[in-house]
């Protein structure tokens, strides 16, 4: 067979495999619609008849949507393991598959399992579809018929371009359906773009729908179906905080979160020490939730339950012990999770003996269960137990869990997530005051007044206001205390200042904001990890810096020791992304 070149086995795979499947079901979630088109073939000159096409009916929209969405379930699982097990934070098991070890040692192949960029593209093919053909313009009784969907389907393929440029760097940004060979040739004829110029085009395309309302499609499957739709401020906050856009994407954030028809105010979960009064700890609880029914989750998703109607999810088969895996995690936390962890200072409040409160730092050693040092986050998901089973028995004596997976799909957009990048974008704006108040307070009016200095305040305006009936003490806490106690009274937990007064405010500033940074990166590890996030909030930050050794270095450093040769490996950004097939 004669040798393909680069560009010609992309094509291919775009084409072959990013086929039109607008009408798919996922049939078991409920839907009992009847699948209406074919696969794409590469071989074939013109697979479609545009005129016979066209979605004109609102149950033409419908059964697109739902189509893209079992495009989605495709790369679901990719989102988070891609993003975890490259990580600092998690690795593979003697268990794992040789797919999923390769994704840890960053010697992904074209060959391996994960690596699909078709994948991607067929979401990305069936929004071009949709896009072109729908009847945006239909009005019906003084209302544009498709306008909801045509918002959702744009947002879907932004979504899907991100996490293409997150994945492979450079790649074809092709924003009309391609239907034969010649078409896919003409679109990749016109090279290749970054993840700034994917984040700008698409900032731009998703503006105008930034206050259209989602469908209403009500439950499905006992399924709120408007959590299947991606936020569009959120991810207008995403694409303008990897595009540099560092303000804007603080006020898109902003406005998402503290939207008065739907505040998002963080609530006020989080895993605790329960017999701190005795100063005995022993026992902790969490009242943490990450499942598709708890207020947190923003928007996911939703796999099937049973193979046999499209695509079930395997991270619980890759975290967990299971019957189906024989009790044998693939995936399991390092020992820099740990560290992390532990490095963190747990403030609590007790009451003395006259009535009174103060404060105490749990210990860190000699505790019953090792992971409770520090932070509660990681100790309260993630649990190993040995059981007494014979030695060379057939199924797993270590029996782990990790308590953080959505039943019911994949959790794309978190409330306490959206947060600390929102106060990523803040940092970077020149609002490290603000920033900071979000780790250690929470944004509310008297924590604004109180923590945010006047020259804040006034520049950051309504970009750092919140609503006083909507955010209050009552439910709003600072990110940290989610884990680390009262993380409000905890004096080693500061904002940096230097040494010494600085010349200027703008000095300060400038000296705070990388020392925050860092700061946000951390509390994104203990809030998110096992979720996907890790390595990509790593690599943003490393490019922002220009400085590979941001990612390299803790990378490498995963199992307690440098890896030299991963480091060295890892200092070539080009290492980053997986090989395009």
């Amino acid at each position: 067979m004669e040798k393909q070149t680069l560009k010609q086995r992309i094509t291919s795979h775009i084409l072959g495999l990013a086929g039109i499947l607008t009408f798919l079901p996922l049939g078991g979630l409920g839907w009992a619609f009847s699948s209406c088109s074919d696969l794409m073939d590469t071989d074939s000159e013109l697979v479609e008849n545009l005129e016979d096409n066209r979605l004109q009916e609102p149950t033409d929209s419908v059964y697109s949507v739902m189509g893209i969405i079992y495009k989605l379930q495709a790369i679901a699982d990719r989102t988070v393991l891609l993003g975890e097990l490259r990580s600092d934070l998690t690795t593979t098991t003697a268990s794992a598959s040789k797919d999923l070890k390769a994704i840890t040692n960053f010697t992904v192949d074209t060959e391996n399992a994960y690596n699909r960029i078709s994948d991607y593209y067929a979401v990305i093919n069936n929004c071009n579809y949709y896009l072109k053909n729908v009847n945006k313009d239909l009005v019906k009784n003084d209302r544009k018929v498709f306008e909801a969907e045509y918002a959702v389907v744009k947002a879907f393929r932004a979504w899907t371009y991100l996490q293409v440029a997150q994945v492979y760097g450079n790649v074809p940004l092709v924003t009309e359906p391609l239907l034969t060979e010649g078409d896919a040739q003409n679109a990749m004829n016109q090279g290749f773009v970054g993840i700034n110029e994917i984040c700008n085009y698409f900032i731009d395309d998703i503006k105008p729908y930034v206050d259209t309302k989602l469908p209403v499609y009500g439950q499905i499957n006992e399924q709120n179906s408007q959590k299947f739709f991606i936020p569009v401020r959120a991810l207008l906050g995403d694409l303008c905080l990897w595009a540099g856009r560092y303000t804007e994407a603080a006020q898109y954030y902003h406005d998402y979160l503290s939207l008065r028809t739907a505040p998002l105010p963080t609530g006020r979960s989080s895993a605790t020490w329960a017999d701190i009064n005795t100063k005995e700890f022993r026992s902790t609880r969490s009242s943490l939730s990450y499942g598709s029914q708890s207020s947190e989750c923003l928007c996911y998703i939703p796999m099937e339950s049973n193979g046999f109607y499209g695509i079930k999810s395997e991270l619980t088969n890759i975290f967990n012990s299971t019957s189906i895996n024989q009790q044998f995690a693939q995936a399991t936390p390092t020992k820099r999770m740990r560290e992390l962890s532990a490095a963190s200072d747990y403030c609590g409040t007790y009451t003395k003996a006259d009535g009174s409160q103060d404060t105490i730092y749990a210990p860190k050693e000699n505790l019953d269960n090792s992971e409770y040092a520090g932070d509660l986050r990681f100790g309260t998901s993630f649990s190993n137990r040995v059981s007494n089973k014979e030695r060379y028995a057939r199924t797993s004596n270590e029996i782990q869990s990790i308590d953080k997976l959505n039943r019911n799909g994949v959790t794309l957009y978190r409330i306490n997530m959206v947060y600390l990048r929102y106060a990523e974008a803040l940092n970077r704006a020149g609002f490290p005051q603000a920033a900071f108040a979000i780790l250690k307070y929470g944004l509310y009016a008297d924590i604004i007044s109180k923590q945010i200095d006047d020259y804040e305040r006034a520049t950051g305006g309504g970009m750092i206001s919140f609503d006083g009936d909507n955010f209050t003490v009552e439910n709003t806490q600072g990110i940290h205390s989610r884990g680390s106690g009262r993380a409000e009274c905890d004096t080693l937990y500061q904002i940096p200042m230097p040494a010494t007064q600085l010349a200027s405010r703008a000095d300060t500033v400038a000296y705070q904001i990388p020392l925050v940074e860092d700061m946000i990166v951390n509390e994104m590890a203990l809030e998110g990890a096992f979720e996907g996030y890790r390595f990509y909030d790593l690599m943003r930050v490393a490019l922002r810096r220009n400085d590979a050794s941001y990612l390299a270095d803790p990378v490498s450093r995963r199992n307690g020791t440098v890896d030299d040769a991963l480091r060295s490996r890892l200092l070539e950004p080009k290492n980053w992304y997986l090989p395009l097939q």
